[in-house]
């Protein structure tokens, strides 16, 4: 009667493997082998094939395979677009307070002066040191006879006119202007007093820079065009774009509002930037 095998004899059993020639039988090699050993080789070529498509898919194939890929370069450039726009954010800031400080000039005021040189800088200290400005009574004098000159109504936005003058842009919303651009009183946009709920449009092409709510004009979006124009639309009642969101001209935006500290009634103040100069909507726009 023939012993019963264990599996301990059927794996360590050699057997021994004979390749011939087919033509005259002759032996050509002899390989020697258990089970044991081709499934440990078995094991092995399995887990090299398992660390290599492992490392092809966390590598070559990541964008292919992991379902965070497309998320994680998304993250990416939106990081990249807040930082451009608060750098913009910052750069429309110094150049408001240049104008304000202008226009102070101007004025005759320089209780509060800084150097304009300074604001467009970014720096903020006191000018009561020793080379502080002050107006003299020759500089009051040529500042009078210059505001009675025709050059005193020549502005940023008069030159701009030219380069933007075969530009077509739609009208946000249409109403009646209730307050007009004076950028010497510091409005830098106009008032467009219109119905309730009525919504605001794109005025041209471009890409949301700014989309939020802001505590002096309500909710606020930006948007940058072509040719270094800005359009500001503010106290909205909703916004509809987001931050980094490309919009069509003539595209619904948002909803005119009352939002915000500084508003005295459903509106929407509506403001144009060039190069990073104030335009006066009303020679470009029609509402």
């Amino acid at each position: 009667m023939r012993p019963k095998k264990t599996l301990s004899s059927w794996l360590t059993t050699r057997y021994q493997m004979i390749i011939r020639n087919e033509e005259n039988f002759a032996e050509k090699t002899s390989v020697a082998f258990t089970y044991s050993k081709i499934i440990l080789f078995s094991v092995l070529i399995f887990i090299l094939f398992l660390a290599i498509s492992l490392l092809l898919v966390e590598t070559v194939l990541e964008k292919w395979f992991d379902p965070k890929y497309e998320q994680m370069v998304l993250n990416q450039q939106l990081y990249g677009l807040a930082l451009k726009v608060d750098s913009l954010a910052q750069e429309v800031d110094r150049k408001d307070r240049f104008i304000a400080n202008f226009q102070r000039v101007l004025s005759g005021d320089t209780s509060d002066f800084k150097d304009p040189a300074e604001i467009l800088k970014g720096e903020t200290q006191s000018l009561n040191r020793p080379g502080r400005l002050h107006l003299e009574q020759s500089d009051s004098l040529f500042r009078k006879e210059f505001e009675m000159t025709e050059m005193s109504g020549v502005t940023l936005a008069k030159v701009s006119n030219r380069e933007l003058s075969e530009a077509f842009f739609f009208s946000p919303i249409n109403g009646f202007v209730s307050d007009h651009y004076n950028a010497k009183k510091g409005h830098f946009g106009v008032d467009v007093v219109a119905k309730t709920n009525e919504p605001v449009k794109c005025i041209a092409d471009g890409t949301v820079v700014f989309s939020s709510w802001t505590q002096d004009f309500g909710y606020v979006l930006m948007v940058q065009h072509s040719a270094n124009l800005i359009s500001v639309y503010k106290h909205n009642a909703e916004l509809y774009k987001k931050l980094g969101t490309f919009v069509n001209a003539g595209e619904i935006i948002s909803i005119v509002g009352n939002s915000g500290e500084m508003t005295s009634g459903p509106h929407l103040h509506f403001e144009l930037w060039y190069n990073g100069s104030s335009l006066n909507p009303e020679e470009f726009v029609t509402f």
